[in-house]
C-alpha cells in the first residue's frame, strides 16, 4: 500500500476574518483607493491579480509625515495616481480624504512607492513589514477605457497580516462614511439607547460577523405626550408588500398610525427579520435556560428613562437575523448572512428615541453561537448618502455598493422607478407613457436600453480563439476582426449559462459581454 498523503485545505480567497483572524482582504477598486493601518512588525502583501495595474502606496506616520521608509528602502516618487483620485468622484476616494482630513494629515504632502506597471504578470505581488506604527493608502490608479482599447484599470488586493505577538479581539471597524455626530458600542449581550433628529442618519454596524441586532425607534414627540409609537411590523409589511423594507422605493418603516418611522438607505447584508419577537425570557426558560440575558429586558431597562412600559416580549426590527417562513409555513432561522462590517444605514423621518441592542443569544444559530458587539454611528443631515445595496460577484468577493449608470441624470428625470439589477439602478418603467407603449415601441419603432449592468471580459492571448470556441455555440474561428456575433454560453452538457455577444478586435484579442458574473469564471 501507498502512504495517504493528505493535502492542507487552503481557501481560494483568504482574508475572512472569522477564518484567521490575524489575516485581513482588501481590494482596492480600479481608479480608487483603500485606507488601513499598520502597526510595528505586521506585513503587507499587494497582489495585482490580473497583470498589468499600476498601484501606488503611500505611507504616513502617526504624527503624519509621509514615512515610506518605513516600509521599504526604495526611493518614492511623486504620488499623481493618488492625487488625481483624491480630486475624483470615486466613492473610496472621498472615505480617504475624509480619514486623512480626521488625522489632521496634509495629502499634499505624500509620496508613493511604485507597485507594478504595464509589463507586470497576472498574480505579481509586492511585500513589506512595517517598522513602526503607520497609516498605508493603496492605490490603483487608471483612467476609463476607451471603447477601442483592452487594457481596463482593475482591482489590486491587499492582504494584511498582523503580528501574533499582539492580542486581536474583533475585526477593525469600516470607516465612517463622514464625520459621525456619535459614535455607540453596543457591548454583547447589552442594550443602549440614543436620540436622533429628523433627516439624520443612523448607521447599524455588525462588528465581527453574524450577530444579531434589535432596533427600536419611537416618535419621541408621542412619547412627550404619553403615547408610545414604536415600529411596527404588520403594518410596515402591509405597506410595502414585503417580508421588511430595503434600499428602493419600498424602503421605509411605519408606525401603527402609518406615519413613517424610518427608511432604509443603504443594507450590504439584505437578510434580515421581522416575523419574531426580540428574544425575551421565555424563549431561554423553554429551553432550559432560566436567567439567561435577552433581549426585551434589555429593552426594558434601557428605555425605562423615557417612560416606556416594559413588555415581556419586544417586537422590533431584527437586523442581521435570519429567518423566514418556508413553504410549509414553518418559521425557521439559520446563521446570518452578514460579514464583518456589514451594516444598515437609516435616515429618520421624525424626531426619535432609539435603542439598539447586541443579541446575547448563543444558544442557537442566531449569532452564529458566539455573541459579539454591535457599533452605531450618527450622522448629520448635511450629508447625502446615495441608496444602494450590497452586490457580490461571486459568494467570497468583496461587497460593491449599487450605483447609478452613465445615463442616470438624463432617466432620472423621466422616472423614480428604479429596480436593483446587478448591482446598478435601472429604471424600470417610465411615467410619461407605461409598459404597454413601451412594449410596442420597441416592436414597431426604436427603443434606446440602459445595458451599463452587462458584463464586459476581454479575453485576450494566443488561445483566446480557442477558449471561446469551447464555451461557446457559434464558431468562433469564423469571426473577421470587427465582427460581432450573438451567442451562447454553455455548460458540457448544453445547459446555459448565458448568453451575449462576442466581439473580435484582432487576430488573439476579443471582448465578451453577456449578463452574468459565471460567464467570467
Amino acid at each position: 500500500m501507498y502512504p495517504q498523503i493528505l493535502a492542507e485545505s487552503t481557501p481560494r480567497e483568504p482574508g475572512l476574518w472569522r477564518a484567521d483572524p490575524y489575516l485581513e482582504r482588501y481590494t482596492v477598486p480600479p481608479c480608487g483607493s483603500v485606507t488601513f493601518e499598520l502597526f510595528a512588525d505586521d506585513t503587507i502583501t499587494v497582489t495585482d491579480p490580473e497583470g498589468a495595474q499600476a498601484g501606488e502606496l503611500i505611507v504616513f506616520s502617526k504624527d503624519g509625515r509621509a514615512a515610506p521608509g518605513s516600509l521599504c528602502n526604495t526611493r518614492p516618487r511623486a504620488a499623481t495616481g493618488f492625487q488625481k483620485i483624491l480630486v475624483s468622484n470615486e466613492a473610496s476616494a472621498q472615505q480617504v480624504a475624509a480619514g486623512l482630513k480626521r488625522r489632521n494629515i496634509n495629502a499634499a504632502n505624500a509620496k508613493a512607492i511604485a507597485l507594478f506597471g504595464p509589463d507586470a504578470d497576472a498574480g505579481s505581488t509586492h511585500r513589506y513589514t512595517a517598522r513602526e506604527d503607520l497609516l498605508c493608502i493603496v492605490c490603483a490608479p487608471g483612467d476609463a477605457m476607451r471603447i477601442d482599447e483592452q487594457a481596463p484599470p482593475t482591482a489590486l488586493t491587499v492582504y494584511v497580516t498582523r503580528s501574533r505577538d499582539r492580542e486581536l479581539t474583533e475585526p477593525r471597524l469600516p470607516d465612517p462614511l463622514a464625520d459621525p455626530r456619535l459614535e455607540l458600542r453596543v457591548d454583547k449581550c447589552t442594550a443602549d439607547h440614543f436620540t436622533v433628529h429628523a433627516g439624520e442618519y443612523i448607521q447599524i454596524i455588525d462588528v465581527a460577523g453574524r450577530e444579531c441586532s434589535d432596533f427600536l425607534a419611537f416618535s419621541a414627540s408621542g412619547l412627550d405626550q404619553g403615547k408610545e409609537r414604536p415600529i411596527d411590523m404588520t403594518t410596515t409589511r402591509t405597506l410595502m408588500g414585503s417580508a421588511y423594507p430595503g434600499p428602493g422605493l419600498y424602503s421605509k418603516y411605519f408606525d401603527r398610525d402609518m406615519d413613517p418611522m424610518v427608511e432604509v438607505v443603504q443594507d450590504t447584508c439584505g437578510r434580515h427579520d421581522t416575523f419574531g419577537l426580540a428574544c425575551a425570557a421565555r424563549y431561554y426558560e423553554d429551553q432550559g435556560y432560566f436567567g439567561h440575558p435577552n433581549c426585551s429586558d434589555n429593552l426594558n431597562a434601557i428605555m425605562v428613562p423615557y417612560g416606556v412600559r416594559p413588555r415581556r416580549g419586544w417586537e422590533a426590527v431584527n437586523f442581521f437575523y435570519n429567518t423566514g417562513i418556508d413553504d410549509h409555513n414553518v418559521l425557521f432561522l439559520d446563521e446570518p448572512w452578514s460579514r464583518p462590517g456589514d451594516y444598515v444605514l437609516l435616515k429618520a423621518m421624525t424626531d426619535l428615541v432609539c435603542a439598539s441592542t447586541a443579541c446575547p443569544d448563543d444558544t442557537s444559530a442566531a449569532n452564529g453561537w458566539n455573541p459579539t458587539d454591535i457599533h452605531v454611528r450618527i450622522y448629520t443631515p448635511e450629508k447625502a448618502f446615495s441608496r444602494a445595496i450590497a452586490y457580490r460577484m461571486t459568494p467570497d468577493a468583496e461587497t460593491q455598493l449599487t450605483r447609478e449608470t452613465g445615463f442616470h441624470p438624463r432617466s432620472s428625470q423621466h422616472t423614480r422607478n428604479f429596480a436593483e439589477y446587478r448591482g446598478y439602478w435601472l429604471p424600470t418603467v417610465f411615467n410619461n407613457a407605461g409598459a404597454i407603449e413601451e412594449y410596442w415601441a420597441c416592436r414597431e419603432r426604436a427603443v434606446m436600453i440602459d445595458l451599463s449592468p452587462l458584463r464586459k471580459f476581454e479575453v485576450l492571448g494566443p488561445d483566446s480563439e480557442r477558449l471561446l470556441q469551447t464555451v461557446l455555440t457559434r464558431n468562433i474561428r469564423r469571426l473577421s476582426v470587427g465582427q460581432v456575433v450573438y451567442s451562447a454560453m454553455c455548460y458540457p452538457h448544453g445547459g446555459m449559462i448565458d448568453d451575449g455577444t462576442a466581439l473580435r478586435l484582432g487576430p488573439d484579442n476579443f471582448r465578451w459581454i453577456g449578463g452574468d458574473d459565471y460567464s467570467g469564471i
